[in-house]
Order: C-alpha cells, then structure tokens, then sequence
C-alpha cells in the first residue's frame, strides 16, 4: 500500500509540475537568462514550504509512515558537495531539467529526456556502486 501512495504522490507530483510549466525548456531558460520571474518564484515558495514543513515536523514530533522518529540530521559543507552541485548545475543547464522535471518529461513522451533520465538514473547508480571509495 505504502508503495501505492508514493505511486500517486508521484503523479501529482508530475502533473503538478507539467500545469506550473516548470518542466518547460524555455521557462527555465528564462530563469538562467534572468529573463522571468517564473521559475525564481516557484523555486523560492519551495524553499519557504520546505523550510516551514521543516519547522512544523520537529515541533509537532510527526513520525514516518512506519512510526520511526524522522531525524534530519545537520551536514558540514565540504568541497564534494560543492564539486556535486556545479556537477548538478552542468548537467541541469545542459540538457534544461533537473532530477524531478526529469521524469515529467520522460512521461509527456519528449523522446531526449528518455536519454537524460538514463544518464541521471546510471549516474546515481555509478555513484552508488562506489560510494564506499569516495572520501565523504
């Protein structure tokens, strides 16, 4: 059941993300043109409702599905993520899609983002396979 509602939260997800045009090529041209507000707003409201979601589950001690404490642990900046996140950017200014409008796109049938999503799925699985051997 679990896996059926993160099924659905997925789709909404998506459908939502298709409606907004945040999945569109040229919106997030835009943004990096600083041509329109757009996507600077979108992004900025899921800062401020994950920032608060935040605030609100350590206040009110919310669990997870399974009735395990959520902890969100702190991390030090170290120069991997900061490598990571110019990778991120690269790969996002590249092809016009981060991660999650990734499979959006996929699914509206755009034929290129079939090819990026399989780069950003065996990234992450290459990353995975040598996590151990990278200095964290």
């Amino acid at each position: 059941m679990t896996y059926f509602i993160v099924a659905l939260l997925g789709m909404f997800f998506g459908i939502t993300l298709t409606n907004g045009e945040v999945i569109s090529w040229f919106r997030i041209q835009e943004m990096f043109r600083f041509d329109s507000f757009h996507m600077y707003g979108v992004i900025g409201s899921a800062i401020a409702v994950g920032a608060l979601s935040m605030v609100l589950l350590r206040k009110l001690g919310v669990r997870s599905m399974k009735g395990e404490p959520i902890v969100i642990e702190t991390k030090q900046l170290e120069k991997g993520t900061v490598f990571g996140g110019i990778i991120f950017g690269v790969g996002w200014a590249l092809t016009g899609a981060c991660p999650g409008p990734l499979y959006a796109l996929a699914g509206c049938g755009y034929p290129a983002f079939f090819a990026a999503l399989l780069c950003a799925i065996g990234g992450a699985l290459v990353y995975g396979i040598i996590r151990d051997k990278l200095p964290h």
